[in-house]
C-alpha cells in the first residue's frame, strides 16, 4: 500500500526562493508542495482553503510576518504544524517562535534531506530543530534554569526547591542533610511538605514530577 505524500504550503517573499524550495521538496516522493504564499496574509489564506499537513514559512515577510501567521494559523487550525525556515537565528527571533507555537525552526543553509525529514517528523507529531538552534534552546533554559524552576514550582520556598533538586538526582536524606547543612529530620520534614505541596503521595512521585520538569540531570 503506498502511502501518500505529506501535503505542504510553503511561505517566503522571494520568489526564485519559493521555486528553488518547491523543486528540492517535490524531487521527494514523501512530500507534496500544494500552495505557496508570498507573505503572512496569503499563507493563513492559503492553509485555511486547503488544509495541508505541513506549513514551511519564513519569518521575515513583508505585511504579516511569519510568527505571527503562524500563531493564527495555531489558533484557527490546531492540528497543523508550523515549521520555520528562515536566515533569523537571533533569540529574538527563535524564542518569538517558540511561544506561537511552532514545531521546528530551521536555518536556510540545511540540506535537502534535512529540510524533507524535519517535514515528516512534524507532520508525524515531533519537533525538530537544526542544531545550532537545538543548542541555543539548551543553553537558554540552562542559564535560566533557577527562574524557570521557580516558576514551575512557585508554591516551594527555595529551600524546598533546592531539596526537591537533590531528591530528584537520587540522593538520599543523610547526603541532602550532609550537601545543605542540615539535620536528617529537617530534610525529612521539608520533603513532607514538599509532597503535600506537590499534591502528589510517595517520594517517587515527586521525582517524577521533577524529572518531567527538567530536573535530575546534573
Amino acid at each position: 500500500m503506498t502511502t501518500a505524500p505529506v501535503r505542504v504550503v510553503i511561505a517566503d517573499d522571494h520568489p526564485m526562493f519559493r521555486f528553488g524550495l518547491t523543486a528540492v521538496l517535490n524531487a521527494a516522493p514523501e512530500v507534496e508542495v500544494v500552495g505557496e504564499a508570498e507573505d503572512g496574509t496569503d499563507l493563513v489564506a492559503l492553509v485555511a482553503r486547503l488544509t495541508p499537513d505541513v506549513v514551511v514559512t519564513d519569518l521575515a515577510m513583508p505585511g504579516l510576518g511569519g510568527a505571527a501567521a503562524a500563531a493564527e494559523i495555531a489558533r484557527e487550525h490546531p492540528s497543523i504544524p508550523v515549521l520555520v525556515l528562515t536566515m533569523h537565528e537571533e533569540d529574538e527571533a527563535l524564542f518569538g517562535a517558540l511561544r506561537v507555537g511552532v514545531r521546528g525552526y530551521l536555518l536556510k543553509g540545511a540540506a535537502g534531506d534535512e529540510l524533507v525529514r524535519a517535514i515528516l517528523s512534524v507532520a508525524a507529531g515531533g519537533s525538530v530543530f537544526s542544531g545550532a538552534v537545538g543548542q541555543r534552546i539548551v543553553g537558554f533554559f540552562t542559564a535560566n534554569k533557577d527562574e524557570y524552576v521557580a516558576q514551575v514550582f512557585s508554591q516551594l520556598t527555595v529551600r524546598e526547591r533546592e531539596i526537591l533538586e537533590l531528591v530528584s538526582q537520587g540522593l538520599g536524606n543523610h547526603e541532602i542533610a550532609r550537601r545543605l547543612f542540615l539535620s536528617e529530620k529537617t530534610v525529612r520534614n521539608n520533603l513532607a511538605v514538599i509532597l503535600t505541596k506537590l499534591e502528589v503521595p510517595t517520594r517517587a512521585a515527586a521525582v517524577a514530577k521533577a524529572r518531567d520538569a527538567g530536573l535530575g540531570h546534573g
